[in-house]
């Protein structure tokens, strides 16, 4: 009978599908939109409302970095505690704040993309809960003093702080009940089209930096791998849709794509 794998076997093959699986989700997004939300169109199977997806398919990623992280030898030291509240305070709002004030009116997400991403956050929580309480040696309490923790800490928070206030813009263009598209206005939107995917990003590679790990690089690399694409595919619909949309905005990089 074959011997189970050790963790850090399981964590090294892990981190190899995660950027396997970004690769080809940046592949597949540059020439097919993710189906959901502005792209919502038939041909994808079974789907469910946009509410009830977006809370099921992101309830792994606090869920599951919370049974791994409380797992680790390291959990209840002060900086693995801090990564702990900046990775709950993110997904924890983005599981049942962000869906419970959306207005997404009739709005479905296939079957297929709701299994995808919670195969994703299963994946990628527990690898970063594992890196963080099993492995990382280095988060000590000095990490506290260390330039990578502090900039990538701020780094964080920023992205963060941009998210929440490109999906307030977002959602104040819609009245309740309202189901349609405007162009959006203010904070980074008048720099580029999707800048809550830029928030997203710069949130990430602030985790990256902070933590120091494979699992948070990988993570990030994810991240661009699937936001920039989708960006890119918000621009063209934003200017096919309105034929007076700033032309000075760009996708996701200010003043540069």
């Amino acid at each position: 009978m074959p011997r189970p794998m050790e963790p850090d076997r399981w964590y090294f093959y892990g981190l190899v599908g995660l950027v396997a699986a970004g690769v080809a989700s940046f592949l597949a997004l540059l020439f097919v939109a993710a189906p959901y939300g502005r792209h919502e169109r038939p041909g994808w199977g079974a789907s469910v409302p946009t509410r009830i997806a977006w809370v099921v398919q992101e309830l792994p990623a606090p869920l599951l970095f919370a049974i791994v992280f409380l797992r680790g030898e390291h959990a209840f030291r002060p900086v693995p505690l801090a990564f702990l509240l900046l990775w709950q305070m993110h997904y924890l709002q983005r599981t049942f704040v962000y869906p419970l004030r959306m207005r997404v009116g009739v709005s479905r997400v296939p079957l297929t993309t709701i299994a995808l991403a919670i195969a994703f956050n299963a994946v990628n929580a527990s690898l970063n809960a594992y890196a963080i309480s099993h492995g990382a040696l280095r988060h000590v309490e000095s990490w506290f003093a260390d330039p990578r923790f502090a900039i990538g800490v701020a780094l964080f928070l920023a992205g963060f702080a941009v998210n929440l206030q490109s999906d307030a813009i977002l959602r104040r263009l819609r009245k309740p009940g309202e189901t349609g598209y405007e162009i959006p206005r203010g904070g980074l939107f008048r720099f580029v089209s999707s800048p809550n995917y830029l928030g997203e990003i710069i949130e990430w590679c602030g985790w990256a930096l902070a933590t120091w790990t494979w699992a948070g690089a990988a993570f990030a690399f994810f991240t661009i791998a699937n936001l920039l694409p989708r960006a890119l595919s918000h621009h063209r619909w934003y200017r096919e849709k309105f034929p007076d949309y700033p032309r000075e905005r760009k996708a996701i990089i200010p003043g540069v794509l």
